[in-house]
């Protein structure tokens, strides 16, 4: 799909593409060589970029800076996402993307300056996930779980559909009734800045190369030139401050209530509660690195750390048991170069040991939020209740 437009003047000339087509990639050098452009612009950031051109985006990881600075959650959005897009790409011949990459091959040769027109893959996930409420990610996980582990096959009609559509966008727009806001930040936003960034491209000519969902929003937007401030849609929002509150106040509350039922029922009726409080976070948590197949010392690790770490929300128990798992069992180079097709498979969550990590790092920490539970409500009890 190609639409052309007289922006003041200039000729902007916008390829709506699908990521897994065959006939897109055929489209969009044939587009380039016949326009000969003074620009190419390309729906990728740096680091999607980096990821389609040397494929080695999973083997570059750095596991433990993953952890220290709490992106496992958008490790496991990105890597559930390259798996269900995999898994379209193997059924219809054709890596996800590779239209966009044979874009930036197209104006290489030619020599024309590429523009990498979207906004950072990590923004845009970050801004999503912050900007739902708890149900809305819950659901939003069950539907990438869904997709990801489902064994049915694709029909003549849906492999026609995705062949014509960009299917990421399409998902996302299907969905976007039940998640409107994540509509918003996927679609509506990057319609928004990738416009933008194609309407401060230099040149006469210039050639875009974008999803096919984004092309009415960019045409329109491009048509009609509202002022677009980028700084603000490329904000991380901030936490909830609500969020916050409750992390610390529960903590807080709790060795409240240890020290008061100290004071008003004795020192040994208090140890008895902090002795439930360690069980009751370290048993749980224990079970998840054991459910897991961690190793014995990430096991060891959860059952340590939940009880404390279930006390300081600045460092989770997940926070500790992921980064003994990542020293005491190292994933090998070939678990990179597998995460992404061992993803699909649910068995394989338990052999890969970049998957493994993940694991060792997310049921514990749900073990922990159990075990908090599970004591603080014990703990209260006896505070306003029996000794």
């Amino acid at each position: 799909m190609v639409r052309v437009l007289d922006l003041d003047g200039r000729r902007i000339v916008l390829v709506g593409t699908a990521h897994v087509s065959r006939e897109s990639t055929e489209l969009v050098r044939k587009v380039i060589d016949a326009e000969r452009p003074d620009r190419v612009c390309v729906e990728l950031d740096e680091q999607r970029y980096q990821a389609l051109s040397k494929r080695k985006k999973w083997e570059s990881l750095d596991l433990k800076q993953l952890i220290r600075q709490k992106q496992m959650s958008t490790l496991l959005v990105n890597l559930l996402l390259a798996s269900f897009q995999k898994k379209l790409g193997d059924e219809l011949g054709v890596p996800p993307g590779t239209e966009l990459l044979e874009a930036t091959v197209a104006a290489d040769e030619q020599e024309i300056p590429v523009t990498l027109a979207d906004r950072p893959v990590r923004i845009t996930l970050l801004r999503a996930w912050r900007s739902m409420g708890f149900w809305q990610r819950t659901r939003l996980s069950a539907e990438l779980l869904a997709s990801v582990f489902s064994d049915a096959e694709l029909s003549e009609e849906d492999l026609r559909r995705l062949k014509s559509r960009d299917m990421l966008n399409e998902l996302m727009s299907e969905m976007a009734g039940q998640l409107p806001t994540l509509k918003r930040v996927l679609i509506d936003e990057r319609d928004l800045y990738l416009a933008d960034r194609i309407r401060d491209s230099e040149g006469q000519t210039v050639v875009a190369i974008v999803g096919a969902g984004h092309l009415e929003g960019i045409v329109q937007t491009l048509h009609d030139k509202p002022d677009v401030d980028l700084e603000e849609i490329s904000k991380i929002p901030a936490p909830s401050p609500w969020g916050r509150v409750i992390a610390w106040g529960i903590p807080t509350l709790i060795v409240a209530a240890i020290i008061t039922i100290g004071v008003t029922k004795g020192s040994s009726v208090a140890g008895q509660n902090l002795g439930y409080w360690v069980l009751a976070n370290g048993i749980p948590s224990a079970l998840g690195a054991l459910l897991a197949l961690a190793h014995p010392f990430t096991i060891i690790a959860a059952f340590l750390a939940a009880p404390l770490t279930s006390l300081n929300p600045a460092i989770g128990a997940g926070y500790v048991t992921g980064l003994v798992q990542t020293w005491v069992s190292p994933p090998q180079v070939k678990d990179f170069q597998t995460v992404v097709d061992d993803a699909s498979r649910f068995s394989m969550w338990w052999k890969n040991r970049v998957l493994r990590v993940i694991l060792a790092t997310i049921l514990p920490m749900f073990g922990s939020v159990l075990g908090t539970f599970v004591g603080g409500w014990h703990i209260f009890q006896n505070l306003f209740g029996g000794s």
